[in-house]
């Protein structure tokens, strides 16, 4: 994979990243338990982490990061999450199960590129929390819980 190429796709993925904590935040907002909005700010912690040794690696690759800003794509995704919070719970659940889901899917589509290993080291490792994180979401929404 070609310099520009690798840069480009790490860019996306902190993009990708921003977004999900833009959208955690609305989830925050509105779900009212918590214990999930406990885990929800972790699981924020994790993007911004994300952000942070993604920025890190475009540097040392060479490149210029991305600003950590959100686009016009994140904040469709957080307008969504922020509709779908105010209707309960378990909707901004289900808005937070599809942002993951797309993480899932980005994190995956980059892990299946020809990138260095140290670079697919990271990517491992951000890959398998976020599947940590669709994981739990699924598992909450599993358990009947009349208030959702």
């Amino acid at each position: 994979m070609e310099k520009t190429e690798m840069i480009d796709r790490l860019n996306d993925l902190i993009q990708l990243d921003v977004d999900a904590v833009e959208a955690y935040e609305q989830a925050i907002k509105h779900i009212g338990y918590k214990d999930i909005a406990k885990r929800f700010r972790e699981y924020q912690d994790d993007h911004r982490a994300h952000i942070t040794n993604l920025t890190a690696l475009v540097q040392q690759i060479g490149g210029t990061p991305l600003k950590p800003t959100p686009d016009l794509k994140g904040y469709l995704i957080e307008g969504f999450t922020a509709l779908m919070s105010l209707t309960g719970a378990k909707q901004a659940l289900e808005a937070m199960k599809s942002n993951e889901k797309l993480t899932n899917r980005k994190y995956q589509e980059a892990v299946d590129q020809p990138f260095p290993e140290e670079v697919m080291n990271l990517l491992r490792t951000n890959l398998s929390q976020e599947r940590w994180h669709l994981s739990y979401i699924e598992e909450i929404l599993s358990i009947p819980r009349r208030e959702l």
